[in-house]
């Protein structure tokens, strides 16, 4: 065993990052930055951040120009929230031997971290309008092979690159989805991998993981036999996009002489005539373009309620093939007609750059004379602070982390839905 000395701050945050690189396959694998803007005095709750999104262009035919307006897009990313483990730990404890104190300290308080990060994190869910499965049986549904697929698909046509793509399964899903290709071809330590350790690899494009924090949706309910929007009360259907016009603003639909309706954040919404279209050609693909309600909305005889993506119509961000025209009919994922809401479980696929997720420095308490420090690695900051309470005779910590996250293509993903045992 290695002899025991004294442990700085510094190793002991090593050992905390370790633990929970180990314990996230979610906020490990999105879009990480570190903004050191706050290096100095440390950073303070609602800071923004804008991250700025690649610009498109529409291609003319022929010789003469046709010039267009440049217009760059980008989306907030608050830096507001700060989560962190309170302990308790005396001098005893920081001369033992790095393993011992990880395992007894540091692993229990980092694991509880980074769970409750990443839980807050998967809540970007609630932007993602892609999905694969169904919903609307009454009996458990895994994640098949098809389906597999199928998520990427959309992920392709909405030409997010071919690496850096993963999954995150719940723990039903990774048993129904490990039987569904137990009979394809892989190497001799993959199937080591699947059947001993229950670990899932790399298949299909993506690289998977289990994780047991992917959240469940519980949806929204209505009594109607269907739902139709009307444009006669304030709202046009579309987003005019003529010289390249964006909006990311959540957009308001109107339902008018419906019983009563209720909409969550992260339903998943399509209307009848509204097809989705290839990014850079326009050419529609064939299938209805999802949206997803952005906050709740509940109404009886009139509903307003918003969704992203804008439906824009024409320009250089087209994304849909036509405007949503009054009368036409909106199907909700989920409950059948005057059935009540239904919760279904939910796997995330997505490209690294799906989300992005930035943490930025606390204030060292080191350069006051205090016991503790601030580290970043691998663009994760993370502070730890020791401090006696004279008053209580006590020893109190805090391992601290302050982070901010936003989908940045939430079309790169893609939700599979499935009715849970």
């Amino acid at each position: 065993m290695p002899s025991n000395t004294v442990l700085t701050p510094d190793k002991i945050l090593r050992a905390a990052y370790a633990v929970m690189h180990q314990k996230s396959n979610f906020i490990m694998k999105v879009n990480r930055q570190y903004d050191d803007a706050f290096d100095a005095d440390g950073v303070n709750g609602g800071e923004t951040l804008r991250i700025r999104v690649p610009t498109q262009f529409t291609v003319r035919t022929g010789n003469t120009m046709a010039t267009q307006n440049y217009v760059e897009r980008s989306v907030p990313l608050p830096r507001s929230t700060i989560k962190g483990v309170d302990l308790n730990f005396g001098q005893q404890e920081l001369s033992f031997s790095l393993e011992d104190f990880t395992e007894r300290v540091i692993a229990p308080a980092a694991s509880r971290l980074i769970a409750a990060v990443e839980e807050d994190a998967f809540s970007m869910y609630k932007q993602v309008p892609n999905f694969v499965g169904s919903v609307t049986v009454t009996t458990a549904s895994g994640l098949n092979y098809l389906q597999f697929q199928t998520a990427g698909r959309y992920i392709s046509e909405n030409l997010a690159p071919p690496t850096d793509r993963y999954v995150c399964v719940n723990p039903e899903s990774r048993v129904t989805f490990s039987d569904a290709v137990k009979g394809l071809f892989q190497s001799t330590e993959k199937i080591r991998d699947q059947y001993v350790e229950g670990l899932m690899g790399r298949t299909g494009g993506f690289d998977v993981a289990e994780n047991t924090i992917v959240p469940a949706h519980t949806s929204g309910t209505f009594t109607a036999t269907t739902i139709s929007v009307t444009t006669t009360a304030g709202s046009t259907g579309f987003f005019d996009g003529t010289g390249n016009a964006y909006s990311n603003t959540p957009f308001s639909i109107n339902i008018d002489g419906t019983s009563a309706i209720t909409l969550e954040a992260g339903d998943i919404v399509t209307f009848s005539g509204v097809n989705d279209v290839h990014p850079e050609t326009k050419q529609d693909l064939g299938y209805l373009k999802r949206f997803v309600v952005q906050a709740q909305a509940t109404g009886t005889s009139t509903l307003t309620f918003t969704i992203l993506p804008v439906p824009i119509v024409g320009g250089a961000y087209a994304n849909v093939s036509a405007a949503i025209l009054n009368n036409a009919v909106m199907t909700l994922l989920g409950p059948a007609t005057t059935v009540a809401a239904i919760t279904y479980g939910q796997n995330l696929f997505f490209h690294k750059d799906a989300f992005a997720f930035v943490t930025a420095d606390l204030i060292d308490p080191s350069q006051f004379g205090a016991w503790g420090g601030r580290r970043v690695e691998d663009n994760l900051s993370l502070r730890i602070w020791r401090q006696g309470d004279i008053a209580n005779g006590s020893i109190p910590c805090r391992l601290d982390i302050a982070y901010g996250y936003t989908p940045v293509y939430p079309w790169w993903a893609t939700r599979h839905v499935h009715m849970r045992s």
